[in-house]
């Protein structure tokens, strides 16, 4: 079966050309859509496998539609690839931050991109969504709010757990503190961001293993399985 690709693209020759190549090159099936909003909606109405995301949009930039994207069941693991003239690393260090998977300046060439899109796949169906994570080490049971660690029953309060959970099942990327307060506390939170701190560190203890979850410095948390530690 082909897989679906959106792009949310406003420059009409850019998003025909990836289109045409994909389809032709790639056999993708590919939806265009030329705004924010219009992709938004597309997107959440049917999830693709993959969106290439524009940055500079108008009226709703790609930032904010990555954000949205994340922030629903639905689409917060639907990988991204977030295209864009600019080349300052601080926005390819918020995109990626925000949840995007890869981040590609433009010009590029379509050989780079389809190689972009192959790698981001094949990351995104190794990283599929269980209904367990279970490395030999770490067992949790998502349905069931189960955790055991090096066969020791953990018990985790129900924001503890979740952070552990919105972690595990987006592991090897960085989650930004405001994406995790904003799935975890809620969009109109507005109490202190110490409060994720005390509860990361509340789940390392508990887990007594502090490598499983680690601190990206001034942006946020990122899960990295255990065994990776060990060779």
């Amino acid at each position: 079966m082909k897989k679906n690709i959106v792009i949310i693209e406003d420059d009409s020759d850019i998003a025909q050309s990836i289109r045409y190549n994909l389809e032709h090159d790639g056999g993708y099936q590919v939806t265009i859509t030329s705004t924010g909003e219009a992709g938004l909606r597309t997107v959440l109405d049917h999830p693709p496998n993959l969106i290439l995301l524009d940055v500079n949009l108008p009226l709703m930039n790609g930032f904010e539609i990555c954000r949205r994207l994340r922030r629903e069941e639905t689409t917060a693991h639907v990988p991204i690839i977030m295209l864009t003239a600019r080349t300052d690393e601080t926005d390819k260090i918020h995109g990626l931050g925000l949840g995007a998977d890869d981040y590609i300046t433009k010009p590029f060439s379509i050989r780079e991109l389809t190689a972009r899109i192959q790698a981001v796949l094949r990351r995104s169906e190794g990283n599929a969504t269980t209904s367990v994570y279970d490395d030999g080490t770490l067992f949790i049971d998502y349905g069931h709010f189960i955790v055991r660690c090096q066969e020791r029953e953990i018990t985790l309060t129900r924001k503890e757990f979740a952070l552990l959970k919105l972690l595990a099942q987006s592991k090897g990327r960085v989650l930004t503190r405001e994406y995790l307060l904003d799935r975890v506390w809620g969009i109109d939170y507005d109490g202190e961001t110490r409060t994720l701190d005390v509860h990361i560190r509340r789940v390392r203890q508990k887990l007594a293993i502090e490598t499983y979850i680690e601190t990206a410095v001034g942006i946020g948390y990122r899960f990295v399985e255990f065994k990776k530690h060990q060779t």
